[in-house]
């Protein structure tokens, strides 16, 4: 195990930066996967088209659905100021449809961090 010196922690705190997590849950209108109209359908597979869009080009950082987690469905993280992760998830059609709302919390993490291959 690395040791974790106080100069390493003061070295490593000083690169932290805010990030924004999403957390994406159940709108009014949201139906189960296996039940979905077609029009919902075609909404929530846009809605990850859209993700990997801004993934893509650089916007967002993580994202993923998540399972089991009652009201909660999905994670992300934005590299974008709230102000502009908060238009683009305003945008999302499956977030105007209803079928997802969201909640913007600032996070602090440390650039060049990621999930292991």
């Amino acid at each position: 195990m690395v040791e974790i010196t106080d100069d390493y922690m003061k070295s490593r705190l000083a690169t932290a930066r805010a990030y924004c997590l999403v957390r994406l849950n159940k709108g009014p209108a949201y139906q189960a996967q296996d039940v979905r109209t077609p029009e919902q359908a075609m909404l929530v597979r846009e809605h990850g088209r859209r993700n990997m869009q801004l993934h893509a080009a650089g916007k967002m950082a993580l994202v993923g659905p998540v399972a089991g987690g009652g009201e909660l469905v999905g994670l992300s993280i934005f590299t974008v100021p709230e102000a502009e992760t908060r238009v683009l998830m305003d945008g999302d059609g499956a977030v105007r449809a209803g079928i997802f709302v969201y909640d913007v919390i600032t996070w602090f993490g440390f650039p060049g961090d990621g999930l292991p291959a």
